[in-house]
């Protein structure tokens, strides 16, 4: 269908780049590229919008989330000598001059590789809330989803493999935005558990009878189909071609965790998580463009001393295997790892030995995918309160992913309520990442 329009359209010799863009995106997304029809005020509200380009460092992301917000005074950015450390102490790592907790040894082996960014800030300090913004860039409002960075890349970009979906999210967070105003095909395929794989993909009926059975579908949906040739009717038509053709796909064994080595599986970690990040090494292994895997559990309004270590033994675990697995497999330099968490955690030690939410200073890291090894990027004052250096706010980090993967970040786009918007809204990319 992609090409016949884009023939179709060619051919006729009388439209420029960006119509035929415009057409595209309306025809096959519905949505559109802003055009000239629409007025100078709706391009000036994204004339800040960075129009910095780059050819892409990085094809594929793995997207750590730490849903719960996880505390940058023990992980990312330990202090030593104030009140605010407790009892966490920062250690040495692979790269001169970068420290961590020494709640992650293993990461801290493969510290050469990353960068660790110790000045996040956002305005939004409620869990949902600091999770919509730091997926879309944008606030969270009750008229409008906004797409998550795996859709947009699906739209700017597709590619990946023609039988797996190009966008997956690997844990149990209902709150993800998913496809957001895109149309359902751009949502990612979610997958609760990496070990069960995914369940009933295979027909129990015979082959010839299942295609009759898909035909005989087919033409009793055919009249439907023609009276209503809405979005969301295509979209869900669209949802059973995908579905069979990944039915049918010879990369579903990607799916399939027993295929690997028991010692690097136990490397990673039998948890959930470890898991996921081994299945995610295992789809960008066969063109998947985007994965996301989500370690919950950082909630750490009490006990934060006993919830912290633990939940950093399974990232650790996890975190530095994969970082490691996908050097040896010659991976990492065109895969970008992003690790991030909705806000930070009170520098203050709260009455329940816990820390509260934080979204004024957190921290981040990234690994391969071009950007520099054995970095840090931004500091907070001595008692972790305060950004001092380079502040980073969430929509410029998520435009420095979006400009490692070559993705336009000033190209506007409709949504099918006519309201414009961009990948990262105004986010400036921090091209000092980059190596």
């Amino acid at each position: 269908m992609k090409q016949e329009l884009a023939t179709k359209l060619v051919r006729s010799g009388e439209i420029t780049r960006r119509d035929f863009a415009a057409k595209t995106a309306s025809s096959l997304l519905g949505v559109g590229l802003l055009g000239n029809s629409l007025t100078s005020k709706s391009f000036a509200a994204f004339e800040g919008s960075s129009k910095l380009k780059q050819a892409a460092t990085a094809k594929n992301v793995i997207y750590l989330y730490m849903s719960g917000g996880q505390s940058h005074m023990d992980t990312w950015d330990p202090k030593e000598g104030v009140e605010t450390a407790g009892p966490t102490k920062p250690i040495k790592t692979s790269a001169d001059g970068v420290r961590i907790s020494e709640y992650l040894p293993l990461t801290a082996q493969q510290m050469h590789h990353g960068t660790v960014i110790n000045s996040l800030s956002s305005t939004q300090g409620a869990h949902e809330q600091g999770n919509y913004m730091m997926h879309t860039s944008y606030e969270l409002r009750g008229t409008i989803r906004h797409p998550a960075m795996g859709a947009w890349l699906n739209v700017f970009q597709g590619g990946g493999n023609s039988t797996l979906p190009n966008f997956v999210f690997i844990g149990n967070d209902s709150r993800h935005p998913g496809a957001g105003f895109f149309p359902a095909a751009q949502a990612p395929l979610f997958v609760s558990n990496p070990e069960n794989g995914l369940k009933n993909v295979k027909s129990s009926v015979p082959e010839d009878k299942f295609q009759a059975r898909m035909k005989l579908a087919d033409e009793l949906d055919k009249d439907f189909r023609t009276t209503f040739p809405h979005r969301n009717v295509k979209a869900y038509a669209d949802m059973y071609d995908d579905a069979m053709a990944m039915m049918k796909s010879e990369d579903l064994k990607a799916f399939d965790l027993t295929d690997e080595a028991p010692e690097l599986r136990n490397a990673y970690g039998k948890e959930a998580f470890g898991q996921g990040c081994l299945l995610a090494r295992r789809l960008v292994e066969r063109g998947v463009r985007f994965v996301e895997v989500s370690l919950g559990g950082w909630d750490t309004h009490k006990a934060n001393f006993v919830a912290v270590p633990e939940r950093c033994e399974t990232l650790d675990k996890g975190l530095a295997t994969l970082v490691a697995d996908l050097h040896n497999r010659g991976l990492l330099q065109d895969t970008l790892i992003v690790l991030t968490s909705e806000f930070g955690r009170t520098p203050d030690i709260n009455q329940n030995v816990g820390r509260d939410h934080y979204p004024k200073a957190f921290s981040a890291v990234m690994f391969g995918g071009g950007v520099k090894g054995g970095y840090t990027y931004g500091k907070t004052d001595k008692e972790g309160r305060e950004v001092v250096e380079d502040k980073v706010k969430i929509m410029d980090f998520n435009a420095s992913i979006a400009y490692a993967l070559g993705l336009p970040l000033d190209q506007v786009i409709y949504s099918p309520s006519k309201r414009p918007f961009t990948i990262a809204d105004k986010g400036q990319p921090i091209t000092n990442l980059f190596a």
